[in-house]
Parts: C-alpha cells; structure tokens; sequence
C-alpha cells in the first residue's frame, strides 16, 4: 500500500486534531484496522466508512461525474 492524497489528509487532520487512531476510531464510529487501512493507502475500502471518518474533519468523499472522453 502507499499513501495517497486521501490517506495523507486523514492523516494530517488526525494529528492536527492531537487524535490516535483509536481515538479516531471511536469516535467516528469504524473500527482500528479500518483507521489503519486508510492511512496507508489501502486501495479498497468502503465509501460509507471513509466518510465517517471524514465528517470527523468536516469533509466528503464523493463520486465525480466525468463526460465521456476525460479519462
């Protein structure tokens, strides 16, 4: 796994909140291991945890609509 710009957000916030990740994990609610996985970049997890743990930091993940061609 490798950080990537969601797992270093979390991250980033957790510690600028002075949190642990059990601290993070409690309070929004998904377990340790799922705190863990996101911070290093575990390429699959669900989106209804991540932003639990987003909320945490007053943010969203969503899905972006793309027209045809973009990628």
């Amino acid at each position: 796994m490798s950080e990537t710009k969601l797992s270093k957000f979390v991250k980033e916030q957790r510690k600028m909140y002075h949190l642990n990740q059990i601290d993070l994990s409690e309070r929004s609610g998904v377990g340790l291991r799922f705190v863990r996985d996101l911070e290093q970049g575990k390429p699959t997890l669900r989106m209804d945890k991540v932003n639990q743990v987003l909320n945490m930091f007053g943010a969203e993940l969503a899905p972006v609509k793309m027209e045809r061609g973009e990628l």
